[in-house]
């Protein structure tokens, strides 16, 4: 195996503080990384890379430092960046460990850069809150109030505050004139914990909203501690014109306009940007911030759709180059300016491509979802769905089918007798393979059939049996008419493909849900020990 340079603690901490470009990649699971990292420390785990690095690593000689906690994931996350063209591959020196030895401050949970950073804003702009009490009162009285869940829909779905409209994030700065147009109407903010309450609430103080504004202090989190039910499977959404009116727009565009610039924004258009990403000596990352549905209908090229709450909400999952460029689009000149006032203040370097005069509607060539770069993946064998069943139903065929998708996906639905197995513990080191039945041969699956072909030829190495993909995955499976099994009977890996957050679902200990709320309560503190962030306000 080819060997790789390593950096030290105080050489990692040295570019952040400076602001010079280093991505810290944790190459773990999302659970052991949810356990314990660096601040910046973004999690790619060392399973999706062939699918992910190119997007999210847009610059080839980009300084890439790789953690693990001494599997050996980052040497061999090394290789595989290597084979895809990174140039300048580091392993973190010591690991996770010798982070913790040097000195450095480590964290828990996920998107922590974002969420300290909620806690930030809230200590340095006394964002307003309301109890959960003190805000079901007021939906029980007379005076008029409008409660905005900022997460995203489906979030939403899932549980949300009785009489609550679903407004994810960036739209509130452009919708919440219209969804409470008298200046008396109170504004109630909430997500499911506090940072996108928080975040949310000083968007509309911030953008200059005349209504009063408060945050649900801690969220559905905290409503449910509090005794008082939720709705589940709500579909109140803003309506997509909520906003947009001349009258309603320009106020909304002059305030997060001169917020923007007050944060240090600056301006750019669709060219420049262009020849930006072409720049090998500077990361740059566009992202067109307006809703997925405005995205799919018709998007400028290059720019990948990230809802602009989401992007505040999971800055390092997007955008994991610390000191990379950032530029932002939207086409009303309120959603990109108030995501980039919000990055701006978390110490990024942020362009917005001007709605009134930066681009012409034909400048949005490309329609439909994101189309992440990836590398060709291996030829193996395929076999399909209708095959497969067939071999499967005959005695003694001697197949084991491996099951390479999340382990929600394959608990929720899995081709009957396939095994669920995490890529990343396909190596000597792992003896998930070994509890299997005796296989002659393997068949690969995933959900699409997008990682199964990069896991295959990493079987046969292991186990010196033949392997084969199958057509289409799951899906095609699922599409030809052929059964599925649910459940967790078939885990050859333990499930930390996904930390689970305490705040999931309505079962959750109440335990959990207040020591989530205490632990954030203190990233305050920890972001001074630690000291690499340079957030501030405006």
């Amino acid at each position: 195996m080819k060997s790789f340079p390593t950096r030290s603690y105080q050489d990692v901490r040295d570019a952040l503080l400076s602001r010079r470009e280093i991505a810290l990649l944790d190459v773990r699971e999302e659970d052991p990384h949810a356990q314990s990292h660096p601040l910046f420390a973004a999690n790619l785990p060392l399973a999706r890379i062939e699918l992910d690095a190119w997007t999210k690593l847009p610059r080839r000689d980009v300084p890439i430092v790789l953690l693990d906690d001494g599997e050996g994931f980052a040497a061999r996350a090394a290789v595989k960046l290597d084979a895809l063209g990174f140039s300048d591959v580091a392993l973190l020196e010591g690991g996770l460990a010798g982070w913790i030895r040097a000195g450095g401050e480590v964290f828990r949970d996920v998107n922590v850069p974002s969420k300290a950073f909620g806690e930030f804003v809230e200590a340095q702009r006394h964002t307003p809150s309301l109890s959960a009490e003190e805000v079901h009162a007021l939906l029980a009285g007379d005076a008029p109030v409008v409660v905005l869940d900022a997460r995203r829909f489906d979030e939403y779905q899932t549980m949300n505050i009785p009489g609550s409209i679903s407004v994810p994030g960036a739209e509130l700065a452009l919708r919440a004139r219209a969804l409470a147009p008298d200046p008396a109407t109170r504004v109630i903010v909430n997500c499911a914990g506090r940072t996108r309450s928080i975040i949310g609430a000083q968007s509309l103080v911030n953008a200059g909203l005349p209504n009063p504004v408060a945050a649900l202090r801690n969220g559905t989190i905290g409503w449910t501690l509090a005794g008082q039910t939720l709705e589940h499977g709500a579909a109140r959404q803003f309506d997509a014109e909520a906003g947009r009116d001349a009258a309603t727009l320009a106020p909304s565009r002059e305030a997060v306009r001169a917020l923007a610039d007050k944060a240090g924004v600056r301006r750019t258009t669709l060219d420049e940007a262009a020849r930006w990403a072409a720049d090998s000596t500077r990361t740059t990352y566009r992202f067109d911030v307006r809703t997925p549905v405005e995205y799919e209908r018709a998007h400028a090229p290059g720019f990948q759709g990230a809802p602009g709450g989401q992007l505040v909400q999971e800055t390092e999952m997007f955008a994991p180059v610390r000191g990379a460029r950032i530029v932002l689009f939207d086409d009303d000149g309120v959603r990109a300016n108030m995501t980039a006032s919000w990055l701006a203040q978390m110490n990024a370097e942020v362009y917005v491509v001007d709605a009134v005069d930066g681009f012409n509607a034909d400048a949005l060539g490309e329609t439909g979802p994101w189309r992440a770069a990836k590398p060709a993946a291996p030829a193996i064998a395929a076999i399909t769905p209708e095959a497969l069943a067939a071999r499967l139903a005959q005695p003694d065929h001697g197949t084991v089918v491996l099951d390479f998708t999340s382990s929600a996906n394959h608990v929720k639905g899995h081709i009957p007798g396939a095994w669920w197995t995490l890529r990343s513990h396909l190596s000597a080191g792992f003896d998930d393979l070994r509890a299997l039945p005796d296989a002659r041969r393997y068949v690969a699956v995933c959900m699409t059939n997008a990682l199964a072909p990069f896991a295959a030829p990493e079987i046969a190495a292991l186990t010196g049996k033949p392997v084969e993909v199958l057509e289409g995955g799951t899906a095609a499976w699922q599409r030809a008419g052929l059964p599925l099994e649910s459940g967790d009977a078939h885990l050859a890996s333990p499930r930390i493909d996904r930390y689970r957050r305490p705040y999931e679902g309505t079962d959750n200990a109440r335990e959990a849900m207040n020591a989530y709320l205490e632990w954030e309560y203190g990233l305050v503190e920890q972001l001074g020990r630690d000291g690499t962030h340079g957030f501030f306000t405006v």
